[in-house]
């Protein structure tokens, strides 16, 4: 298996991308996000690597993170994402903000993503929200803050006013941890702080 590559840039395209490894071209599929952080062409490069084999294929995804190749994997654990989703969601979200929206529950941040409908971003945020911890560990932290009532209702006060969830959600969890005790009409001003410096 090929989990690393280091080498220069020979082309790229969309969804792809080819480094050249001492004289062998290895084509790796990639999301929007990594080919953006990729360096220009014939310049060195190292990208992290997932590897799939199948009966008719060995394809290479490439990734210019450990942590969003490690999300890509745990992408694709969940029925229904395959590895052309997976990018998608990757090309849509950054890992901080896939992060906040497992630990938000947010349908409506999934279903930016080309590919993911209300039904499978629901299945995603269900198998992902005890699996997530592994790859982001600050979910857990966020999974103890959206279980407490008073949390739960300054984000929904938020979004209320307009906020979209996982963003009100981050809020929220940001002015938590500056207060000792957090009640609804103290988190909703510091949150809505947080929202506009």
């Amino acid at each position: 298996m090929i989990a690393r590559l280091k080498g220069e840039i020979e082309d790229t395209g969309d969804g792809w991308a080819v480094i050249d490894v001492g004289g062998v071209g290895y084509m790796l599929f990639c999301s929007a996000r990594t080919l953006a952080a990729l360096p220009a062409r014939g310049l060195a490069a190292r990208v992290e690597v997932e590897t799939h084999v199948r009966e008719d294929h060995i394809h290479l995804y490439g990734f210019a993170s450990t942590q969003e190749r490690d999300w890509f994997r745990l992408l694709t654990t969940v029925q229904g994402v395959g590895a052309r989703v997976a990018l998608a969601i990757l090309s849509a979200l950054a890992p901080e903000a896939l992060e906040r929206a497992i630990a938000a529950q947010d349908k409506a941040t999934l279903t930016a993503a080309a590919g993911v409908g209300a039904r499978l971003a629901a299945r995603i945020l269900t198998e992902l929200k005890d699996k997530a911890g592994a790859v982001a560990p600050a979910i857990v932290v966020h999974r103890t803050d959206a279980d407490d009532a008073h949390t739960s209702e300054a984000v929904s006060a938020l979004v209320n006013l307009g906020f979209g969830r996982s963003e009100a959600f981050g809020a929220v969890h940001q002015a938590a941890q500056k207060m000792d005790a957090a009640t609804v009409e103290a988190l909703i001003p510091a949150a809505l702080k947080e929202l506009r410096p």
